[in-house]
């Protein structure tokens, strides 16, 4: 074993940086990061975090109603209210370590509107609030002494002891091994489970594979989040977001006829939840026989556009989209994950020792669907939960031994098959999109059974290829499996 700590935090987006900074000096924490340290679904975050700060004129009450509308009253309320209630203190704070948020001229945050919300509470930088977030918390995240980083580190193993963990990182082609009394996963979604996502290229859901496989309690999977308004014309894999906020300033949706009709399948038109916006774009899209769509915000101020959105303006453009003058071409994809790794009040799972925060963890927050700017509340919420948790079982137990350390594999083998993660890919995004073919989904389940089979019965060379191929493969089933067995 290289070291060992007493808390293994995986991840550096806004969970993974705000749980480490919310220990006290005297805990050791390790941050895992497996690419560079700014690469994370946080980072591309682009519309704010909702919070209520104003108190005349928004309530806690509104923002939980808002929240229970938007996840069908599916979700868990007790955990609804500890994110509404405590939000506001964590948004604060992050404003006061330097996550630079916009304000007006009087001084005080500037909120904005977005859809699924009765008032205006969603404080933002820009266009860009969760880039923001995470550079001005890994700034501070980097001042503390008690805090050890490592990029570029991939977790390729995990194993539980009576005393903590034992996890297996491969870094600059060499193995490294780590010993903690606690971890916490935040690793982030599973974008890159389908074929077009907004996700980052890192979001191949690594934490619920692990967590799966040491036997973790995995809850809602299936309640994957499609968000409307994806930029359209690009090819790329990864898909630019044109955020909530974009539609809360007043765009307005048009089908290939150049009209609107986001108002005939829900009354609250544009700003209807997410979910409610996919549906409505996919079946005009069947109705019209066209997926062609698009956003008009041409009527707004060219300045005012500029500078409310300016890297959604400045990605336009470079697709040759002119924001101010021309309508942006979107489609829906997959955006975000609403199930994960199920967790309680305190962020920990059914694993004694082990947490989860962010997007790779079941909260029950978001309910079948997750209210916008709801997401970076809930990661710096139960990150801190989960580090003030883990901090109080080491006031009172202390540092328990790890027990003994299991034998590593080496990390050579032989080459891991080719094309599995571009067949899960195209069984997902066809057999589980926004309408989803309940017909395909036995065959889907068992097709990506077999690709399982075949990653896990070799001993292949261990590289990202094959621990990111495992972990969408793993995903995939545990979705088409939970889908499945609801039809039955």
């Amino acid at each position: 074993m290289d070291k060992r700590y007493d808390v293994i935090i995986v991840g550096t987006g806004a969970a993974g940086l705000y749980a480490a900074l919310s220990f006290p000096k005297d805990v050791s924490v390790l941050l895992l990061s497996k690419k560079e340290l700014t690469l994370s679904n946080s980072s591309l975050a682009q519309g704010g975090v909702a919070c209520v700060l104003d108190t005349i004129h928004d309530n806690y009450k509104l923002h939980i109603t808002d929240t229970l509308v938007a996840g069908k009253y599916k979700n868990t309320l007790k955990a609804v209210e500890k994110l509404v209630e405590e939000g506001p203190a964590d948004v604060l704070h992050i404003n006061a370590l330097g996550v630079d948020l916009d304000r007006n001229p009087d001084g005080s945050l500037c909120k904005t509107l977005e859809a699924g919300h009765s008032r205006h509470r969603i404080v933002h930088h820009k266009d860009s609030t969760g880039k923001a977030i995470v550079d001005g918390l890994l700034a501070y995240v980097q001042t503390l002494p008690n805090v050890e980083i490592l990029d570029n580190a991939l977790l390729y193993s995990m194993h539980k002891t009576l005393g903590g963990f034992y996890l297996s990182v491969l870094r600059n082609g060499e193995s490294r091994y780590f010993g903690c009394n606690y971890c916490i996963l935040a690793t982030g979604g599973i974008g890159r489970v389908y074929k077009y996502t907004t996700n980052s290229a890192i979001a191949t859901g690594d934490g619920i594979a692990f967590a799966y496989m040491l036997g973790a309690k995995i809850k809602n999977l299936s309640r994957v989040q499609f968000h409307p308004t994806a930029f359209a014309a690009a090819e790329n894999r990864e898909r630019f977001l044109i955020s909530e906020a974009v539609r809360g300033e007043g765009a307005v949706l048009l089908n290939c006829e150049g009209k609107r009709f986001a108002h005939n399948y829900d009354k609250r038109g544009e700003l209807a939840p997410r979910d409610v916006v996919s549906d409505a774009i996919i079946r005009e899209s069947l109705r019209t026989h066209s997926e062609n769509f698009y956003l008009d915000i041409t009527h707004k101020p060219a300045d005012f556009l500029r500078e409310r959105f300016p890297m959604i303006s400045e990605r336009c453009l470079e697709e040759g989209v002119d924001i101010t003058k021309d309508w942006i071409p979107v489609f829906p994809c997959q955006h975000y994950l609403m199930g994960g790794i199920d967790v309680n009040l305190n962020s920990e799972t059914s694993i004694d020792g082990l947490y989860a925060a962010g997007e790779c963890a079941h909260t029950g927050v978001h309910g079948a669907n997750r209210l916008a700017s709801n997401s970076l509340l809930e990661a710096l919420v139960y990150s801190r939960t989960a580090a003030e948790d883990i901090t109080r079982k080491l006031r009172r137990y202390g540092r328990k031994p790890l027990g003994l350390e299991p034998a590593h594999r080496p990390i050579t083998g032989s080459k891991m098959p080719s094309g599995c993660r571009s067949q899960i890919r195209e069984i997902l995004q066809d057999a589980y999109f926004v309408l989803p073919k309940p017909e395909k989904f036995e065959e889907s389940y068992k097709k990506v059974e077999e690709i399982i089979e075949k990653l896990f019965s070799e001993s292949y060379e261990i590289t990202s290829d094959l621990v990111e191929a495992k972990s969408i493969a793993v995903v995939a089933s545990i979705i088409l499996d939970e889908v499945r067995e609801g039809q039955q």
